[in-house]
């Protein structure tokens, strides 16, 4: 249900204010009332409006409008989509008309008309709730088709207000963390985000900090110079100073132990940092993005995760449904790796037959988009035909824990890679836990999930 319209009323005069409060309450409209300029832009800054009633005299004089006149170009500097409609005691043709020129939607003289006053309010908001949802619906076309950008295939209504989301906090510079089972597409949702971005002209630099060891983790994301250790033989820069002006993906966050999560928060919270053995601080203008499969609520929750941390990276936290929740995407992401990997493999691959496709969307995809994309290569690989059977995807199950018995009768390499996987699904996709079941540090179950595409 949409909310009702809220209305800013910038006027010096009290009378004036509340007249307008309850002559617009009256009719359904929020409001909210300021008695100078500097107000009025702290109110726009603080909170969105869908119109402002702006007087042109406050309290410096009371006939030329000079007030008005300069807070309009600011306010529309902040929204250029929200109506201003200027109200003065003093209109004269000339202001109208400048107050017009700059920006202003439309003019109303005091002692104003209620039905005037109400009609250009209502047209006004309106016009921009239409041009807003207008805004909005371009902007997920450009979202989904833009060349240049990655490609989001996304039709399922599960999906839309995940990209409705990202349409809207793309463009500033917020923390943002993505949360989702391994293989939803957490990484795709990042280089969308950048793409969308006022830093898209710049760097994303990606990094699995999950994955990397304590003794490397400050040299790989902070640099090192000369000398700071046994193999820095040159100066290295990190991830944090490559990702300069631009955007940093840190992939999964919650893998981080407490002691690297302290290093980390440090530069986020200032923006500083020394490269690994010198004690030059430089300063770094990055935009943060992380990911993660865990639960860092339930890991803060457990101290396994700071809490000035989480909120440090989650200003906006996006999650990407698991592939089971968003089965209307299944066959449109089928379809378009089969395009991808029929150019790669120089393969002529019309389609899938119906009990191929009718596997696809009966499989419940533990490992999501990830596994789909596996299954689709091997079947482009394997099949012998212009269209693709239901054999040649190899679908199958995952092995329930009774099957565990058969391993010793498989390869060392197929074994392994269903003892990781069934430990991955047990968990939840839950790294640490799995890690443990499996008696591996995260970086090595980090390998073999990259080893075994899960």
């Amino acid at each position: 249900m949409m909310s009702a319209p809220k209305i800013l009323i910038a006027d010096d005069a009290p009378d004036v204010r509340e007249a307008l409060r309850l002559l617009l309450k009256r009719q359904g409209f929020r409001t909210e009332a300021v008695e100078a300029p500097g107000a009025a832009l702290q109110a726009l800054q603080a909170q969105e409006f869908d119109l402002l009633l702006l007087d042109l005299n406050f309290t410096r004089d009371t006939t030329s409008g000079a007030e008005g006149l300069e807070l309009l170009p600011k306010v529309l500097a902040m929204d250029s989509t929200l109506p201003v409609v200027i109200m003065t005691a003093w209109g004269t043709v000339e202001i109208a008309v400048e107050a017009m020129r700059q920006g202003a939607r439309d003019f109303i003289e005091k002692p104003w008309d209620n039905e005037r006053l109400l009609a250009i309010v209502r047209n006004q908001v309106e016009l921009r709730r239409a041009l807003r949802n207008e805004q909005r619906l371009e902007a997920e076309t450009r979202l989904l088709r833009a060349e240049g950008r990655p490609e989001m295939i996304a039709e399922s209504p599960a999906m839309r207000p995940l990209l409705q989301l990202i349409t809207q906090v793309a463009p500033s510079d917020a923390n943002i963390l993505i949360t989702g089972e391994n293989g939803t597409g957490k990484e795709l949702i990042a280089k969308t985000i950048h793409s969308l971005s006022q830093r898209a002209a710049r760097s994303l630099v990606t990094v699995n900090v999950g994955g990397l060891p304590e003794g490397i983790f400050e040299s790989e994301l902070f640099g090192h110079v000369r000398g700071a250790f046994t193999d820095a033989k040159a100066d290295r820069v990190g991830r944090f100073e490559l990702a300069d002006g631009g955007t940093l993906f840190l992939d999964e966050i919650g893998n981080l132990g407490l002691g690297q999560q302290a290093k980390l928060l440090r530069t986020i919270q200032s923006g500083e940092m020394e490269r690994v053995g010198s004690s030059k601080t430089r300063k770094v203008d990055v935009r943060l993005l992380a990911a993660t499969n865990s639960d860092l609520s339930q890991a803060v929750v457990e101290n396994r995760f700071r809490q000035d941390l989480l909120f440090r990276i989650n200003t906006i936290e996006i999650h990407v449904p698991p592939l089971r929740q968003r089965r209307e995407d299944v066959m449109p992401l089928a379809q378009h790796f089969l395009r991808l990997l029929c150019a790669r493999y120089h393969k002529n691959i019309a389609g899938f037959e119906p009990a191929a496709a009718q596997a696809l969307e009966d499989h419940s995809w533990p490992g999501n988009v990830r596994e789909l994309e596996h299954a689709i290569e091997r079947a482009v690989l394997l099949a012998p035909a212009q269209q693709i059977r239901a054999s040649d995807l190899g679908l199958r199950a995952a092995p329930a824990p009774a099957h565990l018995a058969g391993l010793d009768a498989l390869p060392l390499d197929e074994a392994e890679r269903i003892l990781v996987r069934t430990a991955l699904e047990r968990a939840g996709g839950n790294i640490h836990q799995a890690a443990k079941a499996l008696g591996l540090s995260r970086a090595a179950l980090y390998r073999r999930i990259e080893r075994y595409g899960l």
